[in-house]
């Protein structure tokens, strides 16, 4: 692919975001450097910061930028001010529910990866989760979450409804099918169509566009059995697709498999920007101290350069993060005895980008603090 020129907006957000988001910034500045593609980045408030300074968890002039942008990366939002204040109407996060429902993003996917140098960070035995590589895609719009729901006249009962449309499903499930085939060519339905008329509607639907996708092997698992074998034997499966509150379990379940939330990174996409985020939290208390993991916001960034089919340049990053791990260049969550810092991480990541084999040089310098050509 030839030179691209694109706008990234940056939404630093709260606690810890603003010093990975930098980080993340930072690497693709290297990939621009290295494979000369303008990236522009535009930075607008998301977030408690947002309430603080405008009364508002997404100002209009955030949200008309991330309209105009080609993607946007965010850092996190939430501040314990609002958490630990139930009577507070405006909150951080309704900033970020706010912008997925603007921007249309239907389909939220979340890679699980287990790398070697973290097994032993999992709760779960190593012999089990080595070698696990899955992707998750969740439905982000529909559902349970979004349906009807109320109480009756004296309380006593209430109703969450659960609908789904044909076209919701479909604009899905042709994602999953495209991922399944840049990869190992499997995709995995987990529903509950033994019980549930929605889930019905999710298999037959799957089913009848599975001929578009001949190479996919589709198979499907209920939802209680899919929880269980994600822990028996997660290396079974390659693409997983499901329905809104499945898929939020599951994805939540699955991520102790990496052995750290401070490396798995997320999309959430639709048909115009998509929105790129680590999946922790903002983490007040690490705010400032430079010991936050940037890792899974830096992948957060790779997924992005995915979304702009620039795999070449979305794999230097992945290298370079893996590169990282196995030189020991991480932060104090993953190496108590580390003399590495948030920032000396992203340098070291960034260099490898612009050139692995050369990296090694800058090693000495990066942990000194005198990284500075980035």
């Amino acid at each position: 692919m030839g030179i691209l020129s694109k706008r990234i907006v940056v939404l630093p957000g709260d606690g810890i975001g603003p010093e990975v988001c930098s980080e993340a910034v930072r690497v693709l500045r290297a990939v621009s450097s290295r494979f000369g593609h303008e990236f522009t980045f535009d930075y607008q408030l998301m977030g408690a910061c947002a309430i603080d300074a405008t009364g508002s968890p997404l100002p209009d002039a955030t949200l008309d930028a991330c309209r105009r942008a080609d993607a946007v990366l965010l850092g996190a939002v939430g501040d314990p001010k609002y958490d630990n204040d139930p009577t507070a109407k405006v909150r951080p996060e309704q900033g970020l529910l706010g912008l997925r429902k603007e921007l249309g993003l239907y389909a939220n996917i979340r890679p699980i990866t287990a790398y070697d140098q973290l097994l032993e960070h999992s709760p779960l035995k190593a012999e089990r989760i080595r070698g696990t590589d899955i992707l998750i895609f969740r439905e982000l719009t529909g559902g349970i979450y979004f349906g009807e729901k109320g109480r009756s006249e004296d309380r006593t009962s209430a109703y969450d409804h659960c609908t789904y449309s044909r076209e919701e499903i479909l604009r899905i499930a042709h994602r999953a099918f495209k991922a399944a085939e840049t990869r190992r060519h499997q995709l995995t339905l987990v529903d509950k169509a033994n019980v549930l008329e929605t889930s019905r509607l999710w298999r037959e639907t799957v089913q009848s566009i599975a001929p578009e996708y001949p190479s996919v092997a589709l198979d499907y698992l209920f939802v209680d059995n899919a929880a269980m074998q994600i822990i028996l034997n997660p290396r079974q499966f390659d693409v997983i697709l499901t329905e809104n509150m499945f898929g939020d379990i599951i994805s939540d379940e699955a991520s102790v498999i990496a052995g750290s939330l401070g490396l798995l990174p997320s999309a959430s996409v639709g048909n115009g920007a998509a929105l790129f985020e680590p999946i922790h939290g903002s983490y007040p208390q690490a705010k400032g101290k430079g010991i936050a993991n940037p890792m899974a916001t830096i992948l957060s960034a790779a997924m992005l350069l995915d979304h702009f089919h620039l795999q070449e340049e979305a794999d230097c990053v992945r290298d370079a993060v893996q590169h990282a791990l196995d030189q020991g260049v991480v932060t104090p969550e993953l190496n108590p005895t580390t003399l590495y810092s948030t920032e000396q991480v992203g340098n070291f990541i960034a260099y490898s980008v612009l050139d692995i084999a050369d990296c090694e040089v800058h090693r000495n310098n990066i942990k000194l603090g005198m990284s500075t050509i980035i």
